[in-house]
């Protein structure tokens, strides 16, 4: 079944009558708007009907309306169309807008532009008096959003532009979300520009409309033929302006009927969960707010957990557009909410296709789940079927993909002074896998710990997972395992006991086929599944395989495919295939023991595992310690088959872009190298092969042992190459 669709503000489905309106231009409106012929000129009346019906709807002349893609164009076009007629000037806008506003700002204030980012209150309204007083000689441009994305207030744009207009300030306000859910007048208002998004109002996706205040001036900001009056070079998306034509119609002329529809569905919602769940909040202002919208704080209770505990309601914790993210909502952080109530919010938006029967089912779901999450007295299997249980919703990210962003980590180990006796050979001077301590002549210690959340369904899958990657650290030193301790955090509320059993047994056959025991562990009660080994093992001092030890002239050799992250992202999000889960399960299970053990028989220089951090940091980490620098060649590292297609669809993990942003002073990347490819160059990876620096000479027959043994994706990558600094050059 689908689920109840209660994310209305992030997009809205078609209207039956949008589609119909839309069907002739699909199959016959093919003319373009600008030819003079029969073709063109029909093309032609359809976008200039639909303009009228999107001027009646905002009470304006239909010659002030512009269509763009979209809300974050008709944001540019208004903001940049300003700006580009100065060289220099002051900005005001508020810390509440969405990313289309403040992103565009916060280009300029990199510029010559002074921005002015006005403050909140606990309801996330923007005061007039504040605006009044931000006000400077040099203001140029005020611009407020209308109604908040996630929590639905609306903002005081009538007093605000009236302010703007007693001191000769263009305003501008982002009403995406506003049109379409609320009465909306733009001579009412008094604002000069007004943007609108197409999908946020049961239209399609891909339009939008900018009105321009008859007499106020703007630079276009696509050059090229003189479409929509010069001020938006391209040929008209006639198919998709008749599709916003239409619902703006319908809204206009359903207005009242409609925006009370949604106000009785969001009482309907509130009041009966507020019934079942007393302890709720609002965020946001209880009367000022848009119709369908409610942001709710579940005290207790993390956001995405809740989400990922309720497949059957589609909803947003925090902005839409932030859902690779987790850090806590801009929105509610400027309200002056804490980490906690932020990240314990949800945002549910109600439209034009949501009935009082979704509300009532929701609401049994909603109360359901968050009973049993904070539930004390006892323990309530709420599956009837653990085999339908899917581990990668009950976390809010993946695997090695979780770990703390490599940048402030470095910040944070910078400032740890350990006291270190003669015996410890590797600690946290370097970047290696392991810690290592001498305790004779002839043995070393080697002691490394990790753990993470599932990166995969099935928990005897992620126990093999997560004990081959806890392994991976000794192998990647050279080293031999003796024994381990399980590292558990289970949320026993939340899962039946037998998938944690179904966790350790997976743990114990990796365990076994290293020939090692699980001897002991620790377990806590914690919100999110979590599992990973604490293993020691044995190395002789002298064979000690660190990652500072890379030498001019080597070749770097990787031993398993990378794209991990990407596709174990995939997999969380429903669209990887069997036969692409089946092959990271495998290649995540694989030990890197086999590969360790041929790898000794050689004169390598240095080693190191590829984990969280990725290919390109863990090179990095290498070279940076070895002080060398070095070149790797992006068309000989192999990928897994399907990780440059789900790049494609953008799934891209937040801790790979975390990687990226770490890499950018450290790497230089040739300019025929895709963006693609640097994203699965940085990808965070979980249980990855190992990543081997030793003298050329070897390396043939390295590799030949490597594919003789069944380890067939090991292949030559790079070079290291003389330089202090541990620069990463990436050529095709």
């Amino acid at each position: 079944m689908q689920p109840i669709y209660l994310d209305h503000n992030a997009s809205t489905p078609l209207l039956p009558e949008v589609i119909d309106a839309m069907m002739p231009y699909l199959k016959n409106g093919f003319g373009n708007p600008s030819s003079s012929h029969w073709y063109g000129q029909q093309s032609k009346k359809a976008i200039e009907k639909a303009r009228t019906q999107i001027a009646l709807l905002l009470n304006c002349s239909p010659e002030e309306i512009i269509f763009t893609s979209g809300g974050s164009e008709s944001n540019n076009l208004a903001i940049k169309g300003i700006t580009d007629q100065y060289n220099n000037g002051h900005i005001i806008t508020s810390s509440v807008e969405h990313p289309a506003v403040l992103e565009v700002c916060r280009y300029l204030e990199k510029t010559a532009f002074n921005l002015m980012y006005l403050p909140v209150d606990e309801y996330g309204i923007a005061n007039p008096k504040s605006v009044k007083n931000a006000i400077r000689s040099d203001t140029i441009l005020i611009t407020v959003m209308l109604a908040n994305n996630e929590v639905g207030t609306i903002e005081p744009i009538k007093e605000i532009a009236r302010i703007a207009r007693e001191n000769g300030i263009v305003t501008h306000t982002d009403a995406a979300q506003a049109v379409g859910k609320i009465h909306v007048d733009v001579r009412e208002l008094g604002i000069d520009l007004l943007s609108i998004a197409g999908h946020k109002m049961n239209a399609p996706k891909g339009i939008g409309a900018l009105y321009i205040k008859t007499g106020t001036n703007l630079l276009p900001i696509i050059h090229g033929a003189s479409h929509e009056r010069g001020l938006r070079a391209g040929t008209e998306n006639v198919l998709e302006i008749v599709g916003l034509g239409a619902a703006a119609e319908i809204f206009h002329k359903n207005e009242k009927k409609i925006i009370e529809n949604q106000k009785e569905l969001r009482s309907q919602f509130w009041n009966d969960l507020k019934q079942q769940i007393p302890d709720i909040q609002l965020n946001g202002h209880p009367s000022k707010m848009l119709p369908n919208t409610l942001n709710i704080y579940f005290p207790g209770i993390d956001s995405n957990t809740l989400l990922a505990e309720l497949p059957e309601i589609a909803a947003s914790a925090g902005a839409a557009c932030h859902t690779d993210s987790i850090d806590p909502s801009h929105v509610l952080k400027a309200m002056g909410f804490t980490n906690e109530r932020a990240l314990g919010s949800i945002r549910f938006s109600t439209g034009r296709t949501t009935t009082s029967e979704d509300i009532s089912n929701a609401v049994v779901k909603i109360s359901k789940v968050v009973n049993q999450l904070t539930k004390t007295d006892e323990i309530k299997d709420i599956y009837a079927d653990v085999s339908q249980i899917r581990l990668t919703q009950f976390t809010h990210g993946l695997g090695c993909a979780c770990k703390i962003r490599p940048q402030n980590l470095e910040k944070i180990l910078k400032k740890i002074k350990p006291q270190y006796s003669p015996e410890v050979l590797v600690g946290l001077e370097s970047s290696d896998d392991a810690a290592v301590y001498r305790l004779n002549d002839e043995v070393a210690l080697v002691s490394t710990v990790d753990f993470f959340t599932p990166i995969v369904d099935d928990p005897f899958d992620f126990g093999r997972i997560a004990a081959a990657n806890s392994l991976s650290d000794i192998y990647a030193m050279g080293a031999r395992p003796l024994f381990a301790l399980n590292i558990v955090a289970f949320p026993e509320k939340r899962l039946p006991i037998v998938i944690l059993e179904n966790i350790l047994k997976g743990a114990q056959a990796i365990a076994n086929e290293a020939n090692i025991p699980i001897i002991g562990g620790h377990t806590i009660e914690d919100n999110e599944p979590k599992f990973g080994l604490a293993v020691t093992g044995t190395v002789h001092p002298d064979k000690i395989l660190k990652n500072s030890s890379a030498i001019e002239g080597d070749v770097l050799i990787l031993t398993k495919p990378i794209g991990l992250g990407i596709l174990s992202t995939a997999l969380k999000r429903g669209v990887l295939d069997d036969k692409t889960k089946k092959n990271i399960v495998d290649i995540m299970s694989t030990l890197n023991e086999k590969a360790s053990k041929i790898m000794t028989q050689f004169p390598v220089h240095a080693c190191t595992d590829i984990t969280g951090f990725g290919l390109l940091i863990h090179l990095y980490e290498m070279t940076s310690s070895s002080k060398v620098n070095g070149t790797i060649w992006a068309s000989k590292i192999p990928v897994i088959p399907n990780t440059y297609k789900m790049v494609q669809m953008n799934i891209i993990p937040g801790g790979t872009k975390s990687n990226m942003d770490y890499l950018k002073p450290h790497v230089k990347w040739d300019s025929t190298v895709s963006f693609i490819k640097k994203v699965v160059l940085c990808d965070a990876q979980t249980s990855g092969g190992l990543l081997i620096s030793l003298s050329e000479k070897y390396s043939t027959k390295l590799i030949n042992n490597f594919h003789k043994e069944g380890i067939l994706n090991a292949t030559i990558i790079g070079t290291i190459e003389k330089g202090p600094m541990g620069k990463i050059n990436v050529v095709p």
